[in-house]
């Protein structure tokens, strides 16, 4: 892909320092570990659990001019905003902009201390996209999932998982939190998540007609490759030799590629109730 924008002035850059490495122990480390391999996961009721990590990092506005992986993922974000905006016109709202933030190591967000092995996430308390950009070195080389779209695919994403929240979709698992059954609660995580991977191809189809923006060849592959890598079943297999549909909480590696390119085929918002689809 190309871009050719300035970049959003939405994001924060909070590397300097880093948030510190807190040991994690038990149960809870092995959650978090876990959850780096699902990207996306929306950490609500989660973050707070972990231990308390003090944050001493500087945050400075914008990114540095000479760092083109940080002036990639503004370029994004600023692709996201104008996708987003029209959107949002269109519904006859207002589409209110997210902060991103980078950060090293660790971080303090209004859902808690959050560790960079968690992956990047979206926080609903602060309506902010968190990334540690060395995770794009795990899609890399532990993931397979290699080249510029499959990142920007990350964080169109965690914006998904914004445009959720401010139109209430998100509520719908807030509620259901702690009065259903297990199962129940992760087959509408997987309803979540797999919007978000719509809303990710919905904001590519319009991203693409952009002046500051330009798709290449093999783009969609990169994002349709990351899809399959971070599917629960195949995380499942890899790391543990077993697959347990119940336990999933992202969707399979088939549904989250189905619904990636339902949306970048059709660009329209009204397709992707996955909440009222029997086809997951």
């Amino acid at each position: 892909m190309q871009w050719f924008g300035k970049g959003s002035g939405n994001v924060e850059d909070g590397r300097s320092g880093g948030g510190g490495r807190t040991a994690l122990g038990g149960g809870i480390g092995l959650i978090v570990i876990v959850l780096g391999l699902f990207f996306g996961k929306d950490l609500t009721g989660l973050v707070g659990q972990l231990p308390a990590g003090a944050e001493n990092t500087e945050v400075k506005q914008g990114v540095p001019a000479n760092d083109p992986q940080a002036q990639f993922v503004s370029g994004v974000l600023e692709s996201t905003e104008q996708v987003w905006d029209r959107e949002f016109q269109a519904m006859g709202k207002t589409y209110e902009y997210p902060k991103l933030r980078l950060f090293r190591d660790g971080v303090q967000t209004a859902c808690g201390y959050a560790q960079s092995n968690v992956g990047p996430f979206y926080c609903p308390g602060d309506h902010k996209v968190y990334i540690d950009l060395s995770f794009y070195d795990d899609l890399k080389n532990r993931f397979g999932a290699a080249g510029d779209f499959a990142q920007a695919y990350v964080i169109a994403h965690e914006v998904g998982h914004h445009v959720q929240n401010i139109l209430g979709i998100s509520a719908k698992l807030d509620e259901a939190r702690g009065k259903v059954s297990e199962k129940e609660y992760n087959r509408l995580s997987v309803k979540l998540e797999l919007q978000a991977d719509f809303f990710a191809g919905l904001w590519a189809h319009h991203a693409q007609n952009l002046k500051d923006f330009k798709l290449e060849e093999g783009d969609i592959e990169e994002a349709l490759t990351a899809a399959n890598a971070i599917g629960d079943d195949k995380l499942q297999k890899q790391a543990t030799g077993d697959v347990q549909p119940d336990s999933f909480t992202h969707g399979t590696s088939q549904q989250r590629m189905y619904w990636f390119k339902k949306g970048f085929e059709t660009g329209d918002i009204r397709q992707g109730d996955t909440f009222n689809s029997n086809n997951l």
